[in-house]
């Protein structure tokens, strides 16, 4: 199966985090990668460094949308947690790229509840690196879009992405060993 790595930038260009996983395939919403649990997420600042996914994950990158998802199996409590970015660059051969503007939309598991957190973030973010007003109507945009889908019935998110995340959960996938 083919990797690809997933890097998260912040708007002033700094790294953010990135992530290797599986190139599950693409359909009508993107591109799906797989990140069992066990899979290394690298962060670029702050005290947490390094750390592995507790759950097995598929990860939805569409291709021109304000947004990405990742879909969590249990014990996650979040089952559905979508960053609000700037839409997909590839800028390598195995390499995806996108801008993180720190707004983020979640489903937790338990009770369905849907928040949007991180606002205070994206405002201050705003001023200090100076998003221009497309790019904030945009992610506020995404941010309400995607709070209609997360509590409605509205794919990929009403169902969806199970038979997805099943690629990575499913009997005979290799457990990731740490290093």
């Amino acid at each position: 199966m083919d990797v690809v790595d997933l890097v998260l930038l912040k708007y002033d260009g700094r790294p953010h985090r990135r992530v290797t996983g599986q190139l599950l395939g693409e359909d009508e919403f993107g591109t799906w990668i797989g990140t069992p649990r066990g899979t290394m997420v690298r962060y670029s600042y702050g005290l947490r460094r390094v750390s592995w996914t507790k759950s097995d994950s598929v990860r939805l990158v569409p291709r021109d949308a304000w947004w990405m998802a990742m879909f969590s199996a249990a014990p996650s409590r979040s089952e559905i947690y979508c960053d609000v970015i700037t839409p997909v660059r590839r800028t390598g051969e195995t390499e995806l790229t996108v801008v993180d503007l720190d707004i983020d939309v979640i489903r937790m598991r338990a009770g369905g509840g849907v928040v949007i957190d991180d606002e205070d973030e994206f405002a201050e973010h705003r001023i200090l690196f100076g998003y221009p007003d497309d790019v904030v109507a945009a992610a506020t945009g995404a941010a309400a879009e995607l709070h209609a889908a997360l509590t409605g019935d509205t794919e990929p998110f009403a169902g969806k992405y199970r038979e997805w995340l099943g690629r990575v959960t499913g009997p005979g996938r290799r457990e990731p060993r740490h290093r």
